[in-house]
């Protein structure tokens, strides 16, 4: 079996997530390679899906550029709580049930009118909020409080998820549904499951660059790695990993150079925080609901990466009204050397003058 040191498996993961200096050409090269940007409302700083963006094209990315692939180019599509290409769109609808539980299933048998009136109101108005939807299903939607008397919004979710119903642009934070066919196009590929689900976990590694065999379950990235790519083990760490082949080829051809960049929490360089630890001795965890008294590093501290290290945290808040990006704490995980401090302070600098704020310090 092969078997490569932490700093080539680090290098490896940083890449394929387009954290590297070789910037990606564009938005959606960028989702492209990424398969996926979740989708987060907390404005901390500002949108989760526009800081990735940032982290990833710099000053070349404007939010009005995810606005306009979104809702007018549609070179893009929101899915659920992602953004996908429309390219992907059809390998995810072609295995989404895997996504239903049971329960869900029951209700939306239960309940053939009130799915037929909703598609029918958004045949005839779409697109339109849910708020414009009925909600008077045959047998209300239960559940521990999130959906309780929000029966419009699971049947458009469920619906979505299948492809019946999407997402075609958003009237401030809401969003607004159609029926699929008036947002994606005729010609949407949809593969059969099996290979829908090769696609998908061969993408999913590729965007990883390397994985578990059994990576974090999350929603929209449900199934094992399982033994895609090369098997490899990595020194010091227990246990096997898959390498994506092209991944693992790149690092051993091209010399790695790194970059600094703040990262949102739900980045999947860190989304896997076993997966951080392992091969960036990194711990996190999102302190946003948490009591401020029980936090370590921030109500929503970005993860700070530096070349093919996970060095820190910036506890930062911007404050539009003030004009500022006000500046909590830089927490170092370890001693910086200075060039590492450099860095740090030119992307902050970076990431105030983009969001048109100045920097202060608290």
């Amino acid at each position: 079996m092969q078997r490569i040191d932490r700093q080539q498996a680090r290098q490896i993961a940083v890449r394929a997530q387009l954290l590297d200096a070789q910037r990606p050409a564009s938005l959606v090269a960028m989702v492209d390679q990424l398969t996926l940007v979740q989708i987060d409302p907390t404005t901390a700083i500002v949108r989760s899906a526009d800081l990735v963006a940032w982290s990833r094209l710099g000053d070349a990315y404007d939010p009005s550029d995810l606005v306009f692939a979104l809702e007018t180019e549609r070179s893009l599509t929101e899915h659920v709580t992602f953004i996908r290409t429309m390219d992907d769109i059809g390998i995810h609808l072609a295995v989404a049930d895997e996504w239903l539980h049971p329960s869900t299933v029951a209700w939306i048998e239960a309940n053939p009118g009130y799915r037929a009136r909703v598609l029918d109101q958004l045949r005839d108005e779409g697109p339109i909020p849910a708020t414009a939807l009925p909600n008077d299903p045959e047998v209300p939607y239960a559940s521990t409080g999130w959906n309780d008397d929000k029966n419009a919004n699971r049947m458009l979710e469920v619906l979505c998820l299948r492809g019946e119903v999407a997402v075609a642009g958003r009237q401030g934070r809401s969003r607004v549904w159609d029926v699929a066919e008036r947002v994606y196009p005729a010609d949407l590929y949809r593969p059969a499951p099996d290979e829908a689900r090769r696609l998908r976990d061969e993408r999913r590694l590729a965007a990883l660059g390397i994985s578990r065999a059994k990576p974090l379950r999350s929603p929209g990235e449900p199934s094992p790695i399982g033994d895609l790519g090369v098997t490899v083990e990595v020194d010091g760490i227990a246990g096997t990993w898959q390498v994506d082949p092209d991944a693992l080829a790149a690092s051993e051809a091209v010399p790695f150079e790194g970059r600094c960049a703040f990262l949102s929490p739900f980045d999947r360089l860190v989304y896997d925080r076993d997966r951080a630890l392992d091969l960036f001795d990194f711990e996190y965890v999102l302190e946003m609901y948490k009591p401020a008294a029980q936090r370590r590093w921030g109500y929503f501290a970005l993860p700070i990466v530096h070349g093919d290290r996970l060095v820190g945290k910036l506890d930062a808040k911007a404050d539009r009204k003030a004009g500022v990006l006000r500046v909590n704490a830089i927490h170092e995980d370890f001693p910086w050397e200075p060039e590492t401090g450099d860095a740090v302070e030119a992307e902050l600098t970076a990431l105030g003058d983009w969001l048109g704020l100045e920097v202060v310090r608290a």
